[in-house]
């Protein structure tokens, strides 16, 4: 860095790695009087408080969101996968970045991690969407937040997305909510328990495969999600597929249901997608 000898005026180019964190004392070569030394502060960008980051794979849970944070005021930024997602947050510093755990890319988990790491973007809130296939089964928190704020699950949105925006913004806690009224499911809810070909008509093969892969990775994101640690040491040990049987069996159960026939005939898409994450964890975890 350049600085200034206070008497003399002079211009001395000093290393950075000679000043420490305290500030280090340096002799004018040209007057020899002894000045202090400190690092310039590294200036971040403020957080903007009126701004929200949406990043989810599903247009219909973007669009969810959206009416409800703009009903409150705040401006939205969408995006569909990890990378944009991350790009966005350290460029645009929202307040708030409400992430799938399974996005595309870079999983939402794994955005929240690093955002969380970086100095200059750890005050940004983070919200978790969780993938859950089986709202009724999984009513519980996950065992790691991965350093976020919060979680929600994607059918609790419209009832508690609000509450909790708020509540990150103001530490105003939400009142407790009156019973829930017994009801059968609604129209969304049906349609995403209903097979997959009363749901839309594949367009095409490749379209369907890339659904089956996002279905799977949803699948495998969700059981690291609640049970991290589980995880990899079933990976370390070797076993993961028969510590988990249960859930990926589960799994699968909606894999058959929500996958028409010809693509999963196509190619063993589960099994290549589960090997995959395998390969992953194993990587992260020797890394």
């Amino acid at each position: 860095m350049i600085v200034v000898c206070p008497k003399c005026k002079v211009k001395l180019r000093i290393p950075d790695e000679k000043i420490s964190p305290e500030g280090s004392r340096f002799r004018c070569p040209k007057c020899s009087s002894v000045f202090l030394v400190r690092k310039a502060k590294k200036k971040f960008k403020e957080i903007n408080r009126s701004l929200v980051l949406v990043a989810h794979p599903d247009d219909e849970i973007i669009k969810k969101c959206t009416s409800l944070l703009r009903a409150e005021g705040y401006d939205v930024l969408v995006s569909k996968d990890g990378i944009d997602a991350m790009v966005k947050a350290m460029r645009e510093h929202p307040f708030l970045v409400i992430i799938d755990v399974s996005l595309p890319k870079i999983y939402g988990f794994e955005v929240c991690k690093r955002l969380k790491e970086r100095k200059e973007t750890s005050d940004i809130k983070v919200i978790i969407i969780g993938s859950i296939y089986d709202k009724e089964k999984y009513r519980r928190k996950p065992e790691s937040l991965h350093g976020a704020d919060d979680y929600i699950e994607a059918h609790e949105i419209e009832k508690l997305l609000t509450d909790k925006v708020r509540y990150l913004a103001t530490g105003e806690k939400p009142q407790a909510p009156s019973a829930p009224k017994e009801t059968g499911p609604s129209p969304q809810e049906d349609k995403a328990t209903q097979p997959e070909q009363t749901q839309q008509t594949v367009t095409s093969q490749d379209a369907g495969v890339e659904r089956a892969r996002r279905l799977v990775k949803t699948i495998l994101a969700d059981i690291y999600l609640y049970n991290p640690e589980k995880v990899k040491e079933a990976i370390r040990q070797g076993n993961f597929q028969e510590v988990f049987a249960s859930q990926l069996n589960e799994g699968m159960k909606l894999y058959n249901m929500r996958i028409p026939q010809e693509v999963r005939q196509q190619r063993d898409i589960f099994n290549e997608e589960l090997q995959r994450f395998i390969e992953e964890k194993k990587q992260e975890i020797s890394g």
